[in-house]
């Protein structure tokens, strides 16, 4: 600061004496200005104002340059403010996030019910990580198959289809590697090929994130959020989808053992088909419906034709594939119908046909006939063929009360077989 004082004093003192000469020149005006000292006046002004240009301009460069400082720092202060900000905003949303593991561990264990756990699942992390939008697939692993199956799923476009029902090549890479997937951009991702899958699929996909759930190192199924932004999911995203899935297998794992006895409970354990104590109870329903809605009804009562010689002949072991392949005979020839099927006990079984009249009934009982007679069934390396008799009662026609038309059924089927076995009789 001194430094730049004492040039200014010097060139205000030289200022002051141009003025006073100007001044006494002009107090005697009436004499011509000296040319000199008009000059003199001229120059020193010049060089006044030099100074005073460079100066000033040296000052301002100084001012922009500490002007261009604090706005480097208002800068640097901004960004780390921003910064913050978002860290701030992450924060409370893994807080919002963790918060809801307790509700869902809550949800969890109040049903057994798999496809109520299914569904928990598919909504929390729908919610917490997708906003509630673009698509959550829940998927199950039939292990008999190693195949998925589309289990549930959640789609902000109420009209959208999923063609996928067991996977795209997305869900089949989780299954092989068993391990979780982040897509940010699709279109970016040197593992899969955009315009290909696009051609594939007609939903639009450019973020993904799917995490299996995985129980006793068993892999039971996987979860799947996807967007049509890119850039939608991230890594703290998959961090929390892989806790849902980790705390969802075990709750998953319980649900399908549940079902596993239920299915025991209802089922026969040789053929699969349903038991006798259920398939009634569902037939004191259907018989009510029928009678409050004014439908029909039919009831087949089927029995194998000489049964007790392939038991005699081949071993109780060989009868038991007879029953396993009479199970899947009928399953496959009535599923058109949506008929209710049980093995009503020992080489018997029963078929509820809801809808249809006994006149329908019995052109269904009689293909279904011949298709069991020209089914080859290998026994011991030997071809062999079977028949059954096959006894049809229909409500409201023959009766109104669902025992009796069980007896009936039952009446009709003696009947076929007294008339000579492998035909179809009716009361």
């Amino acid at each position: 600061m001194r430094q730049n004082t004492t040039p200014k004093k010097a060139w205000l003192c030289l200022l002051s004496f141009a003025v006073i000469l100007l001044i006494i020149n002009l107090f005697f005006f009436h004499q011509k200005i000296n040319l000199i000292v008009f000059l003199s006046f001229i120059l020193t002004n010049i060089f006044i104002f030099a100074f005073l240009l460079k100066f000033y301009s040296a000052k301002l460069l100084i001012i922009q340059s500490g002007a261009e400082h604090h706005q480097e720092e208002i800068n640097i202060i901004d960004v780390e403010n921003r910064k913050n900000q978002e860290q701030t905003k992450a924060l409370k949303l893994k807080i919002t996030r963790y918060d809801n593991l307790k509700k869902l561990i809550e949800d969890l264990n109040q049903s057994l019910k798999l496809d109520i756990v299914i569904g928990v699942l598919s909504s929390t992390v729908y919610t917490l990580i997708s906003n509630s939008t673009g698509v959550a697939l829940f998927y199950l692993v039939d292990n008999q198959y190693q195949k998925l199956k589309l289990a549930y799923s959640i789609k902000e476009d109420s009209g959208l289809v999923i063609l996928s029902k067991e996977g795209d090549i997305f869900d089949q890479w989780v299954l092989r590697h068993s391990s979780q997937l982040i897509i940010e951009n699709l279109k970016n991702d040197f593992r899969f090929d955009f315009d290909s899958i696009n051609n594939q699929d007609t939903r639009l996909v450019l973020s993904l994130i799917s995490s299996p759930l995985i129980s006793n190192n068993s892999l039971l199924g996987l979860m799947r959020l996807e967007s049509k932004k890119g850039g939608f999911f991230n890594q703290d995203d998959l961090r929390f989808l892989s806790l849902v899935a980790d705390l969802g297998a075990a709750a998953l794992e319980n649900s399908l053992l549940f079902k596993k006895t239920q299915d025991l409970a209802i089922h026969d354990d040789l053929t699969a088909l349903y038991t006798r104590g259920f398939f009634l109870d569902r037939l004191r329903d259907e018989a009510r419906r029928a009678g409050r809605l004014d439908q029909h009804l039919s009831l087949m009562m089927i029995d194998i034709d000489f049964f007790k010689q392939y038991n005699d002949k081949f071993g109780h072991i060989v009868g038991d594939l007879v029953l396993k392949k009479m199970g899947i005979l009928l399953k496959d020839a009535l599923s058109e119908f949506n008929p209710l099927i049980c093995r009503f006990g020992g080489e018997e079984f029963l078929v509820m046909l809801s809808g249809i009249d006994k006149q329908k009934s019995l052109i269904i009982a009689e293909e279904l006939r011949q298709r069991i007679q020209a089914e080859k069934i290998m026994l011991r390396r030997q071809d062999t063929y079977i028949t059954v008799s096959i006894g049809l009662a229909s409500l409201p026609l023959d009766t109104k009360d669902q025992d009796d038309l069980v007896q009936r059924a039952d009446k009709a089927m003696y009947a076929a077989k007294g008339k000579g076995r492998n035909q179809v009789c009716c009361v």
